[in-house]
């Protein structure tokens, strides 16, 4: 169609063009099937969506091919939802928070002219006005009221998980600070009961001291002065060994106090350190969790990209049997790949098939770019409609990139000069 409405082969690939100032201008290729992503309710229906895709079509040209909702989507998340959340629910002792989306494939050509529909900023932001009226959703503000710049999806992740980490690196700090100050705290009060216990040993010792001399006294004043004098300083050994005894008691109860305090602390230290390995533990499994999902959701990307390429490929397929059936150039060289690939003895084309494939080559353009492509498509359509083996591909595919490079042509140029 291209080819047909403009004289010209499509440009898929993206070109630079160099101006006179040496300034060096990137020229996007044509891009004739383009896919967009809605975010869509709940309740959102296919209708709804083909509504907007026939109200896209009426406006600016752009026709819906295929339309896909995906609503068993979405990501666990690290805590409870936020207030306004009224599409998380949860799941077991998890919230999870539903990511409801549409797939639109649409048709970019404008089919009278051959050439690609051209839409600006305006027609785009135009457009997210429609899809939020038609599908009933809140529009989102502006990036140049917001300040915010567009971020690939893998950067927001990463972004997301680099926050994730500097807030557990901080709650780990503080865990490990209060772990170092009950244990300081502990040391101080050990280091106290042990003064406390090295004192009252020293008080039994003097208390021991002071029985033995009271032992001592009477045995000596029974003998010297006589009762009275005894029970005189009977009665002071026995009060000052009542005080000494009370004093002892007083430093036992002590003692049991920091004892106490101490089997306190150690409870309190065991009880942070079994909440610093609970919460290790929530983090591995949330982590766990979390690289499950992206694993799911980088095999269903896959998928999808698998399923594009084989429609891709589809595409190829029928452009080249369309070109196989109208073009007499075309299949001329598709056919001289064929026969030149079969033949096991032969090394390089003729002169004759080189000729061939330049004239299906100057179909798709004049220029380099446009020749690698249609060298591209040639080998593609050539290797499957003769089922090459290995080394039938292997031999295609070099020959037909050397004519594409030129080699071919410098070749010619030599073997002309040596006849010179």
């Amino acid at each position: 169609m291209v080819k047909e409405k403009t004289g010209r082969a499509m440009q898929e690939k993206e070109r630079e063009r160099k101006g006179r100032n040496g300034k060096i201008t990137k020229l996007a290729g044509c891009s004739p099937i383009r896919e967009g992503v809605l975010l869509i309710r709940p309740d959102t229906t296919l209708a709804d969506v083909r509504k907007f895709g026939e109200e896209c079509q009426r406006r600016w040209g752009i026709t819906p091919l295929q339309i896909f909702l995906h609503k068993d989507e979405g990501h666990w998340l690290s805590g409870q939802p936020e207030a306004g959340d009224r599409e998380s629910f949860k799941v077991g002792e998890r919230w999870f928070k539903p990511n409801y989306h549409a797939h639109i494939v649409f048709d970019w050509m404008n089919h009278d002219t051959g050439k690609s529909r051209k839409l600006n900023d305006e027609d785009m932001t135009e457009m997210q006005d429609l899809a939020s009226d038609i599908l009933l959703m809140e529009r989102g503000q502006s990036k140049a009221v917001t300040g915010k710049e567009h971020q690939e999806r893998n950067d927001f992740i990463i972004g997301k998980q680099k926050e994730e980490m500097k807030r557990l690196d901080a709650t780990r700090q503080y865990r490990e600070h209060q772990l170092e100050m009950a244990n300081k705290k502990m040391q101080e009060t050990e280091s106290i009961t042990n003064t406390l216990i090295e004192k009252a040993n020293e008080k039994e010792r003097q208390s021991e001291d002071l029985d033995r001399a009271i032992c001592e006294k009477r045995s000596r004043l029974n003998k010297e002065k006589g009762s009275e004098l005894l029970n005189a300083a009977v009665g002071w050994a026995t009060g000052k060994s009542k005080a000494l005894k009370n004093e002892i008691e007083d430093l036992r109860c002590e003692i049991s106090t920091h004892e106490e305090t101490i089997e306190r602390l150690q409870d309190k230290i065991q009880t942070i350190q079994n909440d610093h390995s609970l919460e290790l533990m929530q983090l591995e499994a949330k982590h766990r969790s979390e690289l499950n999902c992206k694993e799911t959701e980088h095999a269903q990307e896959t998928t999808r990209l698998k399923n594009r390429i084989a429609w891709q490929s589809h595409i190829i397929g029928c452009l080249s049997f369309l070109l196989l059936k109208t073009s007499d150039i075309f299949r001329k060289a598709v056919h001289c790949v064929i026969r030149f690939a079969r033949d096991y003895y032969k090394p390089h084309f003729d002169t004759e098939q080189v000729s061939d494939i330049k004239n299906a080559l100057n179909l798709f353009g004049d220029d380099r770019q446009s020749h690698q492509a249609a060298g591209n498509f040639l080998y593609f359509t050539a290797r499957q409609k003769g089922e090459f083996d290995n080394r039938e591909q292997i031999k295609a595919r070099r020959e037909v990139d050397n004519v594409v490079e030129g080699n071919y042509d410098q070749q010619q140029k030599r073997v002309f000069s040596m006849r010179r």
